[in-house]
């Protein structure tokens, strides 16, 4: 992209000093064939190169016609081969393209604590529908730009480029990302990706795709916080489906809150909140917003399940919550928002 921006720098340069060199060489011919002073010489040039046709400033001698001829020729030559060349060049090196990744790469810079997207096929195109749904900031990088399009229709920010580039990735704004999300069509390229992420952001949340049996472990090790087999949990859903299919169609409609009256979130209770120090039975959540906490996760990690009414709320405790959509966003409102994103 640079050494198209230089050729192009070189060629209006080269351009310039060639307008300004037979605009010399005309004025001073003019002087010295026609004998006119330097202002009359550089008006007759300039008249006579660009064919506006304004009268001359005497009459010329035979000697004074035949230069003006001759600088004509010279004159649309000159345009003509300069215009054509140009032309060639803007098609050649693509100088549209070459500004609109600029300008791309300067809204990218922008972009602060965001999920970079590594590879948007068939899983990309979803989690980036989900994420987007939800307002998380979002940055895609794929090799595919016909695929990106979309993402320029509806103003996602996108990079047309190999997620496995250092360069990429600090174009995605990977060292002030909140997450990386790799699920790029090969194995290989996913760990690379982990590896390479993990080593320009060590604060990274890191999730990857993990195609084929024992990747997983490579991938961890790579630096993932959490892979997933696509296989193996479409598996287990088929089975779940077979075994418990009520208990799965309301999981999945309470997940994607579409079609039903009651939605799943996870709420984070922020440390200065009037919750923290309260037993759950005293908290509101049910009386005030007809909520049922079904699970709280402490910041150390430790997971509780189906909590008992004297659980007492913790500073930054998770909570996992089922209830309808309106009253989840009210408590959301409520808390100072929704975590993680």
């Amino acid at each position: 992209m640079n050494s198209g921006v230089g050729v192009i720098g070189r060629r209006l340069l080269l351009l310039s000093l060639s307008f300004l060199g037979i605009l010399l060489v005309g004025t001073a011919g003019y002087m010295i064939v026609a004998d006119f002073s330097f202002l009359d010489a550089l008006y007759m040039t300039v008249i006579t190169l660009t064919t506006v046709g304004f009268g001359e400033v005497r009459p010329l001698d035979p000697a004074g016609r035949l230069y003006t001829i001759l600088l004509l020729f010279m004159g649309v030559g000159f345009v003509a081969y300069h215009t054509a060349s140009f032309g060639q060049l803007l098609m050649d090196s693509n100088l549209l393209e070459i500004y609109r990744r600029r300008r791309v790469r300067k809204k990218l810079k922008e972009v602060t604590n965001h999920y970079i997207i590594c590879g948007y096929g068939q899983m990309g195109k979803i989690i980036v529908r989900e994420l987007n749904r939800h307002k998380v900031p979002l940055v895609v990088i794929d090799t595919l730009e016909s695929d990106l399009l979309r993402l320029q229709e509806i103003g996602l920010p996108y990079l047309a480029g190999d997620a496995r580039d250092e360069e990429n990735l600090l174009a995605a704004g990977i060292e002030r990302a909140k997450g990386l999300v790799s699920v790029v069509a090969h194995d290989t390229d996913n760990v690379f990706i982990v590896l390479t992420a993990r080593d320009l952001n060590r604060n990274l949340f890191i999730c990857a795709r993990a195609m084929t049996s024992g990747i997983e472990k490579r991938l961890i090790k790579a630096g993932a916080d959490r892979v997933v087999s696509p296989y193996a949990g479409g598996a287990m859903r088929i089975a779940q489906n077979i075994l418990r299919p009520t208990v799965t169609d309301f999981l999945e409609l309470a997940l994607s809150g579409d079609g039903m009256a009651l939605s799943m979130e996870e709420l984070t209770i922020p440390g200065e909140a009037p919750l923290v120090g309260k037993m759950l039975m005293h908290s509101g959540i049910r009386s005030d917003f007809n909520l049922i906490i079904v699970a709280i996760k402490r910041s150390d990690g430790t997971m509780i399940y189906n909590p008992s009414p004297h659980e007492t709320l913790q500073g930054d405790d998770t909570l996992v919550a089922i209830g309808p959509r309106d009253n989840l966003d009210r408590f959301a409102d409520q808390l100072g928002g929704k975590s993680p994103q």
